[in-house]
């Protein structure tokens, strides 16, 4: 083989190297973007989200205490035998006539109910380990729809920038050839491009923010090596309820039976009072009662013993314990005061905001972004056939990318007002279909 066919093999196969290599990063690629809606999104979260799996042991931990609380103490066995007979010289002279030992059993009995106070205590703490579990449920699941939300209609804005950043790319060729020809102005060929460059600069801002929600995503569905492209049906927004059909009192009552923080406040009091309860019982001493074997040791041989002990408060009645707890229980009401105010004023305040933006969506014609993005591409035709200036353009332009950005805001702003109506109420009685 000459020189010149062994360079020409291995040109091509350098190649087929890259053109392999190439296929594999594009095939990667496309398994690492996802194209996922909502429910797949909720579904993916409560199955992988590391947060939420680690809270639910709290609750299993809780649910485990009310067991150990439920068992009675054990009874205390004592053994005393003789070590060392000098009399005899023997170890453990135990069986003899000599020998002597002494066994002793006691069983301590609780007073006052405390047994049953400390279950009634436990299952208390295994209620706010669930609140506590749903509260924070509630709280991620908020993150995550509001979230997915602004990633889509951020998604959806960084496709009207794409589109216009497009269009204007074959617009600046064109008119850098027509400017090297001397057709058109360097001052008209320069403010094309400037146009270019700004939209350009506005795009990579947006795609930094949506680096940023597309970062969040990733941690609530614990899937960092995937980059999610969010679908939506184009009726979603239009087929959710009516809010004002919905009157601010059955959402605030709905918030009473549903906020699990406010439940968690609830049981906090009763817990509380639980403890105040307890630890005005932990006054009463216990009682001991055991029975006794002596062999040799008392004022007979054989000699049984009833043992009856109890300790007698003459100076510990737990008096600091009793006023801690009824400070404790006194504070928790106050607490669950303050954040049933705190419910109902997020309500009131969520309630308002979902139905001012539902007022301004009202206003907007729905195929008015139909009806611009199409006039996008008559206004650049005729741009290029020269029936319209270049500042008409760049008015055009200009116009077309705030009002896009607007409506994608306005519908956001919307699912949010939402979002938070439902994270207000603590239940999702507004949803898309």
């Amino acid at each position: 083989m000459s020189s010149k066919d062994f360079r020409a093999a291995s040109l091509c196969r350098l190649l087929t190297c890259c053109v392999l290599l190439l296929t594999t990063a594009i095939t990667a690629k496309a398994q690492d973007t996802l194209h996922i809606n909502l429910p797949e999104a909720e579904k993916q979260f409560l199955e992988k989200n590391l947060q939420l799996l680690a809270e639910k042991y709290n609750v299993s931990i809780a649910q485990a205490e009310i067991i150990q609380a439920r068992l009675y103490n054990n009874p205390n066995l004592t053994f005393s035998g003789n070590l060392y007979n000098p009399a005899r010289k023997q170890f453990f002279d135990l069986g003899n006539r000599t020998g002597q030992y002494e066994v002793e059993i006691q069983q301590m009995i609780s007073l006052a109910g405390k047994r049953n106070k400390q279950i009634q205590l436990a299952r208390t703490n295994a209620s706010m380990a669930e609140n506590a579990f749903f509260d924070l449920l509630r709280t991620l699941r908020y993150t995550l729809r509001s979230t997915f939300y602004q990633t889509y209609y951020l998604q959806h804005s960084m496709k009207a920038y794409e589109e216009q950043i497009a269009s204007l790319a074959k617009m600046d060729a064109t008119y850098k050839d027509l400017q090297q020809k001397g057709l058109v102005t360097l001052k008209d060929a320069v403010r094309l491009r400037s146009l270019l460059y700004s939209l350009r600069a506005d795009r990579t801002s947006m795609q930094n923010q949506l680096n940023d929600l597309e970062a969040a995503m990733q941690l609530l569905l614990q899937n960092n090596h995937a980059w999610y492209v969010l679908e939506m049906a184009d009726t979603a927004v239009n087929g959710i309820p009516e809010i004002r059909q919905t009157s601010l009192q059955s959402l605030v009552d709905s918030a009473y039976a549903n906020r699990q923080d406010l439940q968690l406040a609830q049981n906090s009091m009763q817990y509380n009072q639980q403890n105040y309860r307890l630890q005005k019982a932990m006054a009463v001493p216990d009682f001991s009662l055991g029975a006794a074997f002596d062999k040799r040791g008392s004022f007979v041989d054989n000699a049984t013993f009833l043992n009856v002990g109890i300790d007698l408060p003459f100076f510990n009645r737990n008096q600091g314990n009793i006023k801690a707890a009824k400070y404790n229980a006194d504070q928790a009401k106050l607490l669950v005061q303050q954040q049933t105010q705190a419910v109902e004023n997020e309500v009131q305040t969520a309630y308002a905001k979902a139905i001012n933006t539902d007022k301004m969506l009202e206003t907007i014609d729905p195929a008015f972004r139909g009806q611009f993005e199409q006039l996008l591409s008559a206004i650049t035709d005729n741009f290029l056939k020269k029936n319209i200036s270049l500042l008409e353009l760049t008015d055009f332009y200009d116009s077309y990318k705030e009002n896009m950005l607007q409506l994608n805001q306005l519908q956001n702003a919307r699912m949010q007002a939402i979002e938070t109506l439902n994270f207000a109420v603590g239940k999702t009685l507004f949803n898309n279909k």
